[in-house]
């Protein structure tokens, strides 16, 4: 039987819990940090026990290590890792994107915008496979041999800094799905509503905190939104491992926002 899907986002009180138990929501956020606080209080009252946190790099670490700090206690403390996604680009025109794909999965297609382009899958091969290999390079940078944590009958949450088109949050979506998780929940701060209507046909359920039909890009919904670096992802991972293993409060680690 197919859960019931279903949006909780900050402009209705949908989903456990009512909306005057969370923080207000206000627009633009400081940083993916303090969304990432804002969001996780609204992930609280839906009772993700056991869940695993995977948040896209490199925009969505810094909102899922705020999450995955929120829901953890002592004793259950809830992992932190990256799913790694890579945007399939239009050949002539690679900031275009037509698709994507992420680790696990298979690629995911635009198939209206391809056929407006005069595109099938196979003229796409070639860029498919160049991004296959990054994605690849990017799991070995981000995790090393490390594998996903377990998957199969737990809660699986997909974290992103906001949703745009949605490509690589609908490929991420669909390879998760793969591992059987018992729930799949995206969480994002704010997302395009259109887009945000669309991932609910792929999630269990979607927790946005705004979704504003005047959305031009992710980064206008925040004063802060720098460029993250490899050693930045890296460094909010090691943060994470090392307080789930109980690690002194405060450790200098690279990559956290101020």
């Amino acid at each position: 039987m197919t859960p019931e899907r279903k949006s909780t986002s900050g402009g209705a009180a949908s989903g456990p819990g009512a909306a005057r138990d969370r923080p207000p929501v206000r627009l633009p956020f400081t940083d993916r940090a303090e969304a990432g606080r804002v969001l996780a209080e609204w992930l609280v009252p839906l009772d993700l026990d056991a869940a695993v946190i995977l948040a896209l790099p490199r925009g969505g670490v810094p909102v899922g290590y705020e999450i995955a700090r929120r829901l953890s206690a002592p004793d259950r403390p809830v992992p932190l890792e990256v799913l790694v996604t890579r945007k399939i680009g239009y050949p002539r025109q690679p900031e275009l994107g037509v698709g994507a794909i992420a680790e696990g999965g298979e690629p995911v297609f635009d198939h209206d915008l391809l056929a407006r382009l005069e595109l099938d899958e196979g003229d796409l091969a070639v860029t498919v496979e160049a991004e296959r290999a990054e994605l690849e390079r990017r799991v070995r940078v981000y995790r090393g041999g490390r594998p996903l944590p377990a998957l199969a009958g737990r809660p699986v949450v997909v974290v992103d800094d906001g949703l745009a088109t949605g490509g690589t949050a609908r490929a991420a979506l669909r390879a998760v799905r793969r591992w059987r998780p018992s729930r799949l929940v995206l969480a994002v701060p704010v997302g395009a509503a259109e887009t945000v209507r669309a991932m609910e046909r792929e999630a269990d359920e979607v927790a946005v905190l705004a979704a504003p039909w005047s959305f031009r890009a992710v980064g206008q919904w925040y004063q802060r939104f720098e460029q993250l670096s490899d050693a930045d992802v890296v460094g909010l991972l090691e943060r994470a491992a090392a307080e789930r293993e109980g690690a002194a409060p405060g450790a200098a680690v690279r990559g956290r926002e101020p």
